[in-house]
């Protein structure tokens, strides 16, 4: 099983660089104001998570959680800075990272509530 979330979390890594450097032609427009963060958010939960769970069942579980979430920030700050730099069609936004850094709590504190509660019982 330890695998198979390997291969997820660097498939979604590899997706979530892609997506973020690429051009996006939508023909759908959102109109909610600020709904990227709710995608920012919800990427970078589910990216954190999956994450975690190939870091499951090693020994100090603790350190390796802030290990994985540090990790996922940083490497969300380095998507927001090369849309600045690499791109015409996006631009770095610090609210951007603070919706990543939502996500990432968000995905460790399910973590440690559901996963971890689990494995101690």
């Amino acid at each position: 099983m330890r695998k198979l979330f390997l291969i997820t979390a660097i498939l979604i890594t590899a997706a979530i660089t892609v997506g973020s450097l690429i051009s996006i032609q939508s023909s759908i427009k959102i109109n909610v104001t600020n709904s990227d963060k709710l995608v920012h958010f919800g990427a970078y939960a589910i990216l954190t998570l999956n994450w975690l769970l190939v870091i499951k069942n090693h020994s100090n579980l603790r350190k390796k959680v802030v290990f994985v979430a540090f990790s996922v920030l940083i490497y969300g700050i380095v998507i927001e800075a090369l849309q600045g730099a690499l791109t015409a069609y996006r631009q770095a936004d610090y609210l951007d990272i603070l919706a990543n850094s939502v996500g990432i709590i968000t995905a460790v504190l399910v973590f440690m509530k559901v996963f971890v509660k689990y494995q101690r019982n």
